[in-house]
């Protein structure tokens, strides 16, 4: 019974996440905070991405591309 309550106890505490996943999140705040700039002007979208997200002119550009930038 006691080993029943043990494994019912590790599971709800590993359930209890408290560090929050900000991967993807949706708002742009590091170039927003940093400098205002043009989301859909290709060099400044890959030098907000390059600061921002710690990524290379390769991943930048396209990750501008899919976004619209041009």
């Amino acid at each position: 019974m006691r080993l029943v309550a043990v494994i019912i106890f590790a599971l709800m505490t590993a359930a209890c996440d408290q560090e929050q996943d900000i991967t993807g999140s949706t708002t742009p705040v590091c170039p927003l905070r940093n400098y205002s700039y043009n989301p859909r002007d290709m060099n400044q979208c890959v030098s907000a991405c390059k600061s921002c997200d710690h990524g290379t002119t390769v991943t930048c550009t396209t990750s501008c591309t899919l976004k619209g930038a041009r």
